[in-house]
């Protein structure tokens, strides 16, 4: 049950509380104007197309506009398909089945989220082309006349971004198959059906919301990319808000594009509303949970090769080339020099957006228990669609509203020239905050869970203010979900490269930048060096969190700890399994 529903089923208080209902208003307020920050960026772009800029539109439709909403379409369609074949089948492997390596695999499987998938695309570009070591071992064995391809292809992107982004499905699937209860299989087994047939039968269809959901965000993610798309010449709706931002300086014709793509991500959310019909999330799974099928020799080498494939493909070549790399890159300028400045900036940022976010969760989490209302859950749920929204909208949505600042002060006798406010860090902190609270407050409402609402309760009946429940009956068990939420913040953060591209101060410089820039240039070496480490660095938080809590799911059966609320576009708890509500 979220935190959300308990609030709706928690009894009334004692009527020593309900006479002192001032005394919470406050975390009401403040859960208000963190949702109206997060909001404001995305009515400066809804407001822009009042304003259309025809000449702009005009040129577009006549170039290039129906290709890339064709195209947009087209690549998320093809990613959807993929992510769901490859995550969903991979869960329902280590779900269902056990075999040799298992346990290891299940939590290996995720890696790829350590992988961005700017860096998996042109690390594929860079192995695949035309000069590297793939067509040239070709050339070398069938000789200088032997046939070429090109990897720049809609194909070979829908193949990277299924790579990249499968531990989605993966993630939820899995966590839906494996806390289901055995009651429906039971009932399926006693009828006479397999074990096979009985899971294929009755729990695959109870996955349903848990296929959306993950093909929503997976939606959401190839909608919002605009660097990986280019490096295989694949002209999205994101890739011309970048251009006409940078290649034509037009600013508000941006916006205006931006707009399509908000209204594209408006629609993935509601498709996956639709998808999931009248189910809804409960954590269900206490007890013994499916006695798994074992697979012996051929089928369990078969199982075993399948995930390692996977993980080959998606993380150990691209590790590799990358050390290959970074190895070659070394002789070349002061590589080492570089690597401190860039990671100086991200660390910079990181730790901004990671602040921001846990001081914003804190608050958000803390209202949602403290005041007993229909409206703060809405205010809390308002505030958590930042990460249910395209980076390249949060950007210019942030332009607009400090530019709107801008003029204020300007008008009120302040002239800043719109450095002080559009050409500082505090755009691209304001971004980060709306673009990852999400992540932050589900990691904290995680956490508050382990505080019953009986010690609440009775800490505001026997005086205690509210501000005084939550500083020392909260926080101290908030701790540990305070570390996992700023991890979390701060390493996609660090990977994050949409809104520092387009919001950065200029000179401001980050390893996605660098990155990008290199790998734009085709000079996979330079690129190296960042991309290695931005891997290694967001490794860490795959590697303790999920790996905490697949084994969980897989030795207890019970609950494990929710996953953050990057697997669910609505930030709506996507972590839990499912039940059908009639």
């Amino acid at each position: 049950m979220t935190a959300t529903d308990t609030v709706r089923a928690t009894p009334a208080t004692s009527s020593r509380v309900r006479r002192r209902p001032g005394t919470r208003h406050g975390w009401q307020i403040a859960a208000g104007v963190i949702a109206a920050i997060v909001v404001a960026p995305v009515a400066g772009v809804a407001s822009s197309v009042f304003q259309p800029t025809r000449e702009v539109w005009a040129l577009l439709w006549e170039t290039q506009l129906v290709d890339m909403f064709t195209a947009t379409l087209v690549l998320m369609v093809g990613v959807v398909l993929g992510t769901v074949i490859v995550g969903g089948g991979l869960a329902w492997l280590t779900a269902i089945y056990r075999f040799p390596g298992h346990r290891a695999l299940s939590w290996l499987l995720v890696l790829p989220l350590a992988v961005p998938a700017y860096v998996l695309g042109f690390v594929t570009v860079g192995l695949l082309d035309a000069p590297g070591p793939l067509q040239q071992t070709i050339r070398a064995i069938a000789g200088e006349g032997s046939i070429a391809f090109d990897p720049r292809t809609m194909a070979m992107a829908i193949a990277v971004f299924t790579l990249a982004l499968y531990p989605y499905v993966y993630l939820l699937v899995r966590a839906t198959l494996a806390d289901q209860s055995p009651t429906p299989y039971h009932v399926a087994r006693t009828l006479g059906l397999s074990p096979a047939a009985a899971a294929r039968r009755v729990l695959l269809p109870l996955a349903r919301p848990a296929f959306a959901a993950g093909g929503a965000l997976v939606a959401m993610e190839t909608l919002t990319d605009f660097a990986t798309v280019q490096y295989f010449n694949v002209e999205t709706v994101s890739v011309g808000v970048e251009r006409v931002w940078h290649g034509m300086y037009e600013r508000q014709a941006a916006a205006e594009l931006a707009f399509s793509v908000l209204a594209l991500a408006i629609l993935i959310i509601a498709a996956e509303r639709l998808l999931r019909g009248r189910a809804r999330f409960e954590q269900r799974g206490r007890g013994e949970g499916i006695a798994p099928i074992v697979l012996r020799g051929q089928r369990g080498r078969l199982a075993t090769g399948a995930c390692i494939a996977v993980l080959t493909l998606a993380v150990v070549i691209p590790v590799i080339q990358l050390v290959v790399w970074t190895i070659a890159a070394a002789p070349f300028g002061d590589t080492a020099g570089r690597i401190v400045a860039h990671l100086t900036n991200s660390v910079i940022l990181a730790v901004i957006a990671a602040a921001l976010c846990a001081a914003g969760a804190l608050v958000l989490v803390n209202a949602l228990r403290l005041s007993q209302d229909r409206v703060t859950p809405r205010l809390v749920r308002v505030a958590n669609i930042g990460y249910a929204l395209p980076g390249p909208v949060i950007a210019i949505g942030t332009l607009l509203l400090l530019a709107g600042v801008d003029r204020a002060l300007a008008a009120a006798g302040i002239d800043t020239g719109g450095a002080i406010v559009t050409g500082s860090l505090l755009a691209v902190a304001i971004a980060y905050g709306v673009r990852f609270l999400a992540l932050a407050t589900n990691s904290l409402d995680a956490g508050l869970e382990r505080v019953s609402w009986a010690t609440t309760m009775s800490a505001l009946t026997l005086g205690a203010s509210p501000r005084r429940v939550a500083w020392r009956i909260h926080m101290p068990q908030l701790r540990t979900s305070l570390g996992v939420a700023v991890v979390l913040v701060a390493v996609d953060a660090l990977k994050e490269l949409p809104i520092v591209l387009l919001l950065r101060p200029f000179g401001f410089e980050t390893l996605s930048l660098w990155v990008y820039r290199s790998a734009a240039e085709s000079r996979w070496e330079l690129a190296g060096p960042p991309a290695l480490l931005i891997i290694a660095v967001a490794a860490i938080p795959v590697v303790t969190v999920f790996r905490m809590q697949l084994r969980q799911g897989d030795t207890a059966r019970t609950p494990s700890a929710p996953t953050p609320a990057i697997f669910d576009p609505a930030a709506a708890g996507t972590h839990e399994t499912t039940k059908d509500v009639r």
